[in-house]
């Protein structure tokens, strides 16, 4: 009997299968540090005890996307180990602030299953949540993920897919921010003059910047969020596979398109909830990420006169500058250059 662990196939997946997964995570001052190293994130919130303290915090919290980084990454062992491409994700919500010396655990339920039409692959759908060593939740999202199947042979399951929302209604939004002391907020240290009042919706911003990536910056990230998965790590196997080369973990896009927003989206420091999204292409190693995004809706919070939300589209594209704010052509397809498309909330002073 074999003591290792060949991950899951489709076929071993059934709804309502509910994971507990290994390996609970203490998160440390410097997770955070090599994050930014990373990514060159630069919200002030995340980046100075003292800023967060003037706003109320009990010191700066860990950044929004590297918690969701580290539950994600308890997931892949069992969930996606075996995956061709994660897909995308909805009904994300950021729940609670996570501070260093908090410890992160999973657990996930299996909501939807479709093979594909290849019968050599099909689609899991699950829903993850990560817990504080309390029992606290910080995080829930849904994500789907293209899976390979053992033996091809095997009968599909009768296909569910579960109804997912389009997007998370705003009075849903600010539990993970405690109430702000927002007389405190300094536009210099932040790094922008720009409040919630100053944006419309409709509005296009170009984050001007790009960021090549580099293979050594991607192994060590998904090396900090322990994601095992075998298109990030194993050139022999990947080497063989469809694009001959491994596959830039998509959660490493996001971070990407995030920090790159910056300019342009300095004062929107926190992430409040993902309403949706897609890994529109693969990126690799030595590809440009740009990033714009537009502003779908804002709105006020119940209770809340210190921050405001906006709801943000961010496309990230790779060797594609952003000036002409690419997305879809006439016909509805995604543009030559596109590798992201997210949908979320973000929290900014009023």
């Amino acid at each position: 009997m074999t003591k290792t662990n060949p991950g899951n196939y489709f076929e071993d997946f059934q709804i309502g299968q509910v994971i507990r997964h290994a390996t609970p995570r203490t998160i440390a001052a410097g997770d955070q540090a090599l994050y930014t190293a990373l990514y060159g994130t630069r919200f002030a919130v995340q980046s100075s005890d003292a800023f967060a303290r003037d706003l109320n915090y009990a010191h700066a919290p860990i950044d929004d996307l590297l918690v969701f980084h580290v539950v994600f990454g308890k997931t892949v062992p069992d969930i996606s180990l075996n995956a061709v491409a994660n897909l995308g994700y909805a009904g994300c919500r950021f729940l609670a602030p996570v501070y260093p010396r908090d410890t992160l655990s999973a657990v996930s339920e299996v909501v939807g299953l479709k093979e594909n039409s290849n019968g050599k692959t099909g689609v899991v759908y699950v829903r993850s949540t990560g817990y504080k060593s309390d029992g606290t939740e910080v995080l829930d999202y849904v994500r789907w993920v293209m899976v390979r199947k053992r033996d091809a042979g095997v009968p599909a399951p009768d296909p569910v897919i579960p109804e997912l929302p389009k997007a998370l209604a705003a009075d849903a939004l600010g539990d993970a921010v405690p109430l702000l002391d927002i007389e405190a907020w300094d536009d210099d240290l932040s790094g922008s003059p720009h409040h919630f009042e100053a944006y419309e919706v409709g509005e296009k911003i170009d984050h001007v910047d790009g960021m090549t990536v580099e293979e050594a910056e991607h192994q060590l990230a998904t090396r900090l969020y322990q994601n095992t998965a075998k298109v990030h790590f194993n050139q022999y196997s990947e080497g063989k596979g469809r694009f001959g080369k491994r596959l830039i973990y998509g959660g490493h896009v996001i971070s990407l398109a995030r920090a790159l927003s910056f300019n342009g989206l300095g004062n929107a420091f926190h992430i409040a909830a993902i309403n949706a999204g897609r890994h529109v292409a693969p990126l690799f190693a030595g590809d440009t990420v740009f990033a714009w995004s537009e502003v779908l809706d804002t709105a006020t919070l119940p209770g809340r006169e210190d921050v405001g939300a906006l709801r943000l589209r961010t496309v990230a594209t790779k060797d594609r500058p952003c000036t002409d704010f690419p997305l879809k052509d006439s016909e509805g397809n995604y543009v030559e250059g596109v590798i992201l498309d997210l949908d979320y909330w973000a929290l900014i002073p009023r």
